[in-house]
């Protein structure tokens, strides 16, 4: 493998890569993490469980943004959160700030800023230029959410639950069709910016 092929360019950088740097990333991380704040608080309509948007948008952040300012905007987001912020799906209603970072989901939000290192990792060695391969990237960044998040679940509610019926196999269905809609929507984005330059 070539030094190019290990670091490739963003989606993001390609589409904003004029002017300061440091700008771009910080406005980037900031709409990023108001993205995330969307997310959680949008609830769609699907079986067996309603879906929220948000591993969509934290694999998105991820494979857009590469994996340093990808994992550096979700920990923002978390940042956010851990201040009080009702950022988070079910907040402020099951509480805020950390209390609730430490309840049964914890897992699952350090598993938003791991999957959105790992998944940044591999569109820069250029995972999102085809559907195959955004596909690939995105299974492997729900792996990488869940097992932190049933762990951490497993460890809080007691092994002798039914840990996987409570934090994965209701969610499954929804995160296949997320991750079929990033495999359409990424590499068609690297098209139209093909077709822009």
């Amino acid at each position: 493998m070539t030094a190019s092929t290990l670091s490739q360019p963003t989606l993001a950088h390609e589409a904003w890569h004029g002017g300061n740097a440091t700008v771009r990333n910080v406005t980037l991380a900031i709409l990023g993490s108001l993205a995330l704040w969307a997310s959680a608080k949008m609830h769609v309509p699907f079986y067996p469980v309603p879906m929220t948007m948000q591993s969509f948008v934290v694999l998105f952040i991820g494979m857009s943004f590469g994996w340093r300012l990808g994992a550096a905007t979700v920990l923002l987001y978390l940042a956010q959160g851990a201040m009080g912020l009702p950022v988070f799906s079910g907040t402020p209603e099951k509480g805020i700030g950390i209390a609730y970072m430490l309840g049964t989901t914890g897992g699952y939000l350090l598993g938003f800023a791991l999957a959105a290192g790992v998944v940044g990792a591999l569109a820069q060695r250029g995972w999102d230029r085809n559907v195959f391969t955004t596909f690939a990237a995105m299974l492997i960044g729900n792996v990488v959410i869940y097992v932190p998040g049933l762990l951490w679940l497993g460890a809080l509610v007691g092994w002798d639950k039914p840990v996987l019926a409570w934090g994965m196999t209701p969610f499954l269905l929804g995160d296949l069709t997320k991750i079929l809609l990033a495999s359409a929507v990424l590499p068609l984005c690297w098209q139209l910016i093909k077709r822009k330059s």
